[in-house]
């Protein structure tokens, strides 16, 4: 199935994006009915897009954050990319209160998710197509996107969801093992797999850099407070599939993480793994 391409422009102001997700209003809101799914729009015609097959750094989730210098980094890079520039912060340096927005750019994608948010490729600038217009994306044309260049610049992990095709995968994996060879930004300090003490909150707010999908499970289970002893079985109960590419092996995300006392570790590396959800 083809991608449907939307042109439009990038809107921050007056919102709170981070390195993977930001506003979008198209041209001609009908494109928006030649995607699968439904997708909200706001009082202001503008969409929350979900950037396709990356995962950056948690700027305000549930009212945490990851290490902050690597969370602004990213998305720095997204406002530059897109074209944004004197973007200025409220105290919290969540909310956009000014900048120079409106940008023109595009988006690629397929379907809305269940939040109403596009799943999607963004793109600066012109496209040479119509709006609208039935697009083949290929691996050339993916590393345009905001999304590839983010992973090939070491600051956003790769992170799959069922429905990608294994081509703009593929594409999107050697960029990131490329930025971790070379120890890239967050490759520099990434502990997902090599492990991390988790003493409270704290460490995973504050020090210790992880795969944002494991953040914001710990986040859910530690804001309760105690331990992390229970944490395994708490990703248990909720049995989130995955499948893990490597192996064609159908499990649950309980199965690649890994609790010994207070150390926490995923036994897989973020590109070898897709999430149902």
């Amino acid at each position: 199935m083809p991608f449907t391409l939307i042109k439009g422009s990038y809107q921050v102001q007056g919102y709170e994006p981070d390195g993977d997700s930001v506003r979008f209003a198209a041209d001609d809101q009908a494109m928006w009915r030649r995607l699968n799914g439904r997708v909200a729009l706001n009082a202001r015609g503008h969409a929350q897009l979900r950037l396709e097959a990356i995962d950056t750094l948690e700027t305000h989730y549930l009212g945490q954050h990851q290490p902050m210098a690597l969370a602004q980094k990213a998305l720095d890079f997204l406002l530059v990319t897109l074209g944004i520039h004197g973007a200025r912060f409220d105290p919290l340096m969540t909310n956009v209160v000014a900048a120079q927005d409106g940008t023109p750019g595009y988006i690629v994608a397929r379907q809305a998710e269940k939040f109403g948010r596009p799943v999607a490729f963004a793109f600066a600038g012109a496209a040479p197509e119509a709006d609208g217009a039935s697009l083949f994306l290929t691996p050339k044309r993916l590393k345009d996107s905001l999304n590839y260049q983010s992973v090939e610049e070491g600051l956003a992990y790769p992170t799959y969801y069922k429905g990608l095709f294994a081509d703009l995968r593929d594409t999107i994996t050697a960029a990131a093992r490329t930025a971790r060879l070379a120890r890239r930004e967050l490759w520099a300090v990434d502990a997902t797999t090599t492990g991390f003490d988790v003493d409270d909150l704290s460490s995973v707010t504050d020090t210790h850099v992880i795969l944002p999908k494991l953040f914001r499970r710990l986040v859910e289970f530690l804001r309760g407070g105690g331990t992390v002893a229970g944490f395994k079985a708490f990703v248990e109960a909720r049995a989130e599939p995955i499948i893990v590419l490597s192996t064609a092996h159908f499990t649950h995300f309980d199965t690649i993480v890994e609790v010994q006392g207070k150390h926490v570790r995923l036994t897989e590396q973020a590109e070898n793994v897709v999430f149902n959800t």
